[in-house]
């Protein structure tokens, strides 16, 4: 057991306009291409590409982009062929189990894939279940590493559920094959700083990302009269994965990307505004002709067609996402603000070893772009300063403002958490502590896929350098504050 039988998948899946195999070019010829493609894209952020910290980030963008859609260099025929298994089944009329009408479910797929609208990676978390038919089963792995071929592409939500469905129905040639999608867009940076206020988890999961859900059935999960899709809901309950069915298959998916609420410029000169009310920043519409060129170019390499419905406008969105990170020469300082007394002091108002007040502002949001990959990271940002007898501390707006400042630049988080920190201490020079928490998308996206990591950076000035019993308070608050926040 274990041969398929030929033709089926690429006529079945090409009758229903699913691209199962792609035959791209292997070579370095597309990685090379890519690599002038991100040099120019650089330029027109304002930075030079031969700088230290971006001398490597053409071909790290590169491997990045192709390792992030290798799914149209694999074949599912090659990763299921040989990993179906002859199972007995209960015979008719005394149950299913086994090879024969039995469910099998795996659950808590975790994947990335990226936004066919923007070029930004998502999350994405995959439950598959099938029906066994013809007394055979297929290796549960290979149901993950299926679905991760379709994730390893440029996707929607939808698309990504129909094209999993699609492949295992005709390649395992199941009774029926179910999927269900839990899906996270990341938001633009605009967005973030307007949700500053709202709260964040401690776990620095999904949350404050645009999520959406999808689906795709075949074969008895059809079957309205059948139970097996309530079951299939049933087993993804007891792991506390609740599915939105009024939500699942509905047309929010079409407008689920940050992006679709941008203007895009058609080539009669005229503009269109999707309907969807997002808050993206008003920003007047600016075209870069150089950098759309180099996205078609990068998608073109990857083995797409630039030109497809869904891929034409792709370019000008994530150069519009980019140009939210572009090197600006502003400085800013924060004495040029009004300083008004807001946050309270910690420890009722104690001051620590003599000093004056130790200050506090907790979960302050963020979203910037690694220079070394382009690809997002996004956090928060806790800072704690000693305030001068009698002073007044930074209201929670202005610092969300300096830590939006030196985010929405070409950034690594080191460097991130310095600069906060140094602008902080040239207003109150007696002692700054800055923590910042952040996941990063190329941790998870582009091949080394540790889905649940995250990371912890502090910079230390002043009197938190040598007072230490200062520096565990400030941290202590901080678990204090994420505690009870998340």
């Amino acid at each position: 057991m274990g041969a398929l039988e030929g033709g089926c998948l690429e006529e079945e899946l090409e009758e229903n306009g699913v691209r199962l195999e792609e035959e791209v070019d292997n070579g370095s010829g597309s990685a090379a291409a890519i690599d002038e493609a991100v040099k120019v894209l650089l330029q027109g952020l304002g930075e030079d590409h031969e700088r230290e910290g971006l001398k490597r980030t053409p071909q790290r963008v590169a491997k990045a982009f192709r390792e992030g859609t290798r799914g149209y260099r694999q074949k599912v025929r090659e990763i299921v062929q040989g990993a179906l298994f002859p199972e007995a089944g209960l015979d008719k009329g005394t149950g299913c189990a086994g090879g024969t009408g039995g469910l099998v479910v795996v659950r808590d797929i975790d994947l990335f894939s990226y936004c066919a609208s923007c070029l930004l990676p998502f999350g994405v978390q995959c439950h598959v279940g099938y029906v066994p038919s013809g007394k055979r089963v297929v290796g549960l792995s290979k149901l993950s590493r299926v679905a991760d071929i379709f994730a390893k592409r440029l996707q929607d939500p939808q698309r990504l559920a129909n094209e999993v469905c699609a492949a295992l129905q005709c390649s395992i040639k199941p009774a029926g094959v179910a999927v269900a999608l839990q899906c996270w867009h990341i938001q633009f940076p605009e967005n973030v700083r307007c949700r500053s206020n709202q709260g964040h988890s401690s776990k620095l999961d999904m949350q404050g990302w645009v999520p959406t859900s999808s689906s795709s059935c075949s074969g008895v999960f059809e079957d309205k009269n059948s139970s097996l899709w309530d079951d299939f809901l049933a087993v993804l309950k007891l792991r506390g994965i609740n599915m939105d069915m009024n939500n699942i298959n509905c047309s929010t998916f079409h407008s689920w990307c940050p992006s679709k609420s941008l203007e895009m410029p058609l080539c009669n000169g005229h503009s269109m505004r999707s309907t969807i009310n997002c808050r993206i920043s008003s920003k007047a519409v600016v075209t870069y002709p150089a950098m759309i060129s180099a996205v078609r170019t990068i998608i073109q390499s990857l083995g797409e067609d630039p030109s497809r419905e869904e891929l034409v406008a792709t370019p000008y969105r994530y150069v519009q996402w980019l140009m939210n990170f572009k090197t600006s020469n502003l400085e800013m300082k924060l004495n040029g603000f009004s300083l008004d007394k807001l946050n309270l002091p910690m420890k009722n108002g104690e001051v620590a070893n003599g000093l004056t007040e130790i200050r506090s502002t907790m979960n302050l949001s963020f979203c910037s772009q690694c220079e070394h990959h382009l690809l997002p990271f996004y956090g928060v940002v806790h800072i704690g300063y000693f305030d001068e007898e009698n002073g007044k501390g930074i209201e929670r707006s202005v610092l969300q403002s300096l830590v939006h400042f030196y985010g929405c630049k070409l950034q690594v988080q080191e460097r991130l958490t310095r600069q906060i920190a140094e602008a902080v201490y040239s207003v109150f020079s007696v002692g700054v502590i800055v923590v910042v928490e952040a996941n990063h998308i190329c941790m998870i996206s582009r091949g080394i896929e540790k889905v649940r990591s995250s990371t912890a950076t502090i910079a230390v000035m002043g009197q938190f350098s040598i007072d230490h019993a200062a520096k565990a308070l400030f941290l202590q608050t901080i678990s204090n504050t994420t505690a009870v926040g998340g």
